[in-house]
């Protein structure tokens, strides 16, 4: 039957409604997923995009160049040479076992070398590339890119080590570096992000360390396409770090090596001071060691070699060496005595070779005695009994500031590895570190630079440079950073008479020239290069009255370790100085047969900025100071550049 028309107009207006509900609910539907197509392509496009190239992209910092170091005369004394090495990424290794096996049938690794990296790669954020072979040459280089696919994650580097072309002249200087260590970064707060990568290399003593900050620059950072293996494809971008800052050191490269030279086959130490600025021209402490074992991995016999070494080559004797001063100390007390009115410079003491305070004896060097000692003949001729004389009377409160002005029992501010301090003992010190009462025997022995009085080589020197200029001389070691100059040592005037200074002086001078000086024998016969000096024997064993009464050993018949340092301190030229010198010889014996000689040495080699000339020397010395200098494995004089950046 046929539909009627009123049915057929029902039958339409459902189907309308329900389409319009059908299309409507598609509009919505598509509307919908319109809008999160377009929220997800536009507003979170960044996210995803980021999420997406995180598969593909990484992002390595690269560690920054380190800077130059140079001597004053512009010598570069530590650089970067450019080295080689294989890196692997955790993530991106299937068998870490297999890989390394892999990689040593390529680069021989010992089972040490083996074990360090499998440590390093678990210590290590498997994101992180960790150094598994360093400094390996190109045709190994070449040899693991060739073997890529079969070395998933693993790929060469192309990076920077350091250098130190002068060797082991300036290892207890400008130190060593070496890979950061956990024990570094506990001491940091806040530890610079570049310090974990594997094997980055931080200074470790002497310069290096203790100028760190300023040396190691900032890093920069490259983004890097990776495939499906780790495999590096290409470099995306690059930014570069900042450079660490070069530095000109005050020491002269030529008479460093000529120290080093000077002192080899010794326990010693030896510091010269220019006294316009307080420049360290020369600091050397022997033996010594080449800091390019430490940076390049050091093997277990040569660093066994120098830790078991009588001599401590490791240790910088200039600077963290303490040693009782001897009678190099002499000047202290006489300037404390001059300067406290306590003593006229003509007055006499008379000197029988010993002296009684209550029931001890105390001796001087000579047994026989001196006789009658003004203060002039107690410099030239290093009279004991002068001294134990006027120490009583000034007291060791007034010895002790003498020397803290001189610079002794004071730690100076230099970028170097365990700067000592030295003593200057008081009463209160005693009672302090000792809890004993200050006896006048303590003064007595003080007076002479024994007993508790200590001093460094470097402070030995400052006290020199004070005394032969007046003024409070501060050493520095730092000439310039990035060409900026580094403030002055040149100091302003001590507050000591001129007048006391003069009687020093004039007593130092008669050490080194007159005929019955301590170190006449190490004279200088040029009047234009004629040293000012002070000798000094500090003895290191306890002499008993049995030895006294039968004879005192000669130090040639004692073992090594008991026999007394030997010390000498000068500055030159006499009538106007220009630099101070201090030597200190272990165990050496008499500082006039010991350390005069080298300081002489030394002292000429400074001035004339070359080898001594032989006509500086006494006629019947000069043979042998020329076979002295021909023995001496000193190195061929070399190119002055100026200081300038070097990314090489």
């Amino acid at each position: 039957m046929k539909p009627s028309p009123r049915d057929t107009a029902e039958s339409k207006r459902k189907i309308t409604r329900r389409g319009l509900i059908l299309g409507g609910a598609q509009l919505v539907f598509m509307g919908g997923l319109t809008f999160r197509m377009r929220y997800m392509q536009v507003e979170q496009a960044d996210q995803f995009r980021l999420l997406a190239e995180e598969n593909r992209i990484n992002i390595r910092l690269i560690p920054p160049t380190r800077g130059l170091i140079y001597d004053r005369n512009g010598l570069v004394l530590a650089r970067n040479e450019q080295n080689y090495r294989i890196v692997m990424v955790r993530e991106d290794v299937d068998d870490v076992d297999e890989a390394l096996a892999r990689i040593s049938r390529i680069i021989p690794m010992s089972p040490e070398d083996l074990a360090r990296t499998r440590k390093e790669l678990k210590r290590r954020s498997p994101f992180v590339p960790v150094t598994v072979a360093d400094r390996v040459t190109w045709d190994q280089v070449a040899e693991v890119a060739v073997n890529a696919p079969a070395l998933p994650g693993v790929s060469p580097e192309r990076g920077l080590s350091r250098e130190y072309p002068m060797g082991a002249d300036f290892a207890h200087v400008i130190g060593y570096v070496g890979p950061v260590s956990d024990y570094d970064l506990s001491r940091l707060e806040d530890p610079d992000p570049v310090l974990q990568i594997p094997r980055f290399q931080i200074g470790k003593t002497g310069v290096e360390a203790k100028m760190e900050g300023d040396l190691r620059g900032s890093a920069g950072t490259r983004r890097i396409e990776v495939n499906a293996v780790g495999r590096v494809i290409r470099e995306l971008s690059r930014a570069e770090g900042e450079q660490g800052a070069d530095m000109q050191l005050t020491v002269d490269a030529g008479l460093q090596n000529f120290m080093q030279a000077r002192l080899a086959n010794e326990s010693a130490a030896a510091v010269v001071i220019g006294l316009d600025k307080g420049d360290i021209l020369g600091i050397a402490s022997a033996p010594t060691f080449d800091p390019n074992k430490f940076v390049r991995g050091i093997s277990v016999a040569d660093y066994r070699a120098l830790t078991e070494n009588t001599y401590r080559p490791l240790a910088s004797k200039t600077v963290q060496g303490t040693y009782p001063p001897g009678s190099t100390f002499k000047m202290v007390t006489a300037l404390a005595a001059l300067e406290a009115g306590v003593i006229d410079p003509d007055e006499t003491v008379y000197c029988p070779g010993h002296l009684e305070v209550g029931n001890r004896r105390f001796h001087c060097w000579r047994r026989g005695g001196h006789g009658q000692v003004d203060l002039n003949k107690s410099l030239e001729q290093s009279c004991d009994v002068y001294y134990y004389d006027v120490a009583q009377r000034v007291g060791i409160e007034k010895i002790s500031e003498m020397a803290r002005k001189l610079g002794l029992g004071t730690r100076h501010d230099l970028p170097l590895s365990a700067v000592a301090q030295g003593l200057a003992p008081t009463k209160a010190w005693k009672r302090e570190k000792r809890g004993a009462e200050w006896v006048v025997g303590d003064t007595l022995n003080a007076s002479i630079g024994q007993g508790f009085v200590l001093a460094s080589p470097l402070q030995l020197a400052v006290m020199t440079a004070r005394i032969a200029t007046g003024r409070a001389v501060t050493p520095r070691i730092l000439k310039s950073i990035e060409g900026i100059e580094q403030p002055s040592g040149a100091g302003v005037d001590l507050d000591i008479s001129p007048a006391a200074l003069s009687h020093i002086r004039r007593g130092m001078f008669d050490v080194s020239n007159a005929r019955r000086g301590t170190a006449y024998r190490t004279r200088v016969v040029d009047d234009a290069l004629k040293l000012a000096g002070k000798t000094g024997t500090s003895q290191v064993r306890n002499i008993t009255k049995e030895e006294r009464a039968r004879g005192v050993f000669r130090n040639e018949d004692l073992p090594w370790e008991r026999r007394d340092h030997a010390l000498y301190v000068c500055y030159a030229p006499a009538d106007d100085p220009q630099i101070a010198v201090a030597v200190v010889v272990e165990h050496g014996g008499g500082g006039s047969t010991a350390a005069a000689p080298v300081a002489r040495d030394i002292a000429l080699r400074a001035l004339h900025d070359d080898l001594p000339p032989l006509e500086a020397y006494p006629a019947n010395q000069r043979r042998e100071v020329e076979e002295r200098f021909d023995a001496m494995d000193l190195m061929p004089p070399l190119p002055k550049p100026s200081p300038g950046r070097s990314r090489a």
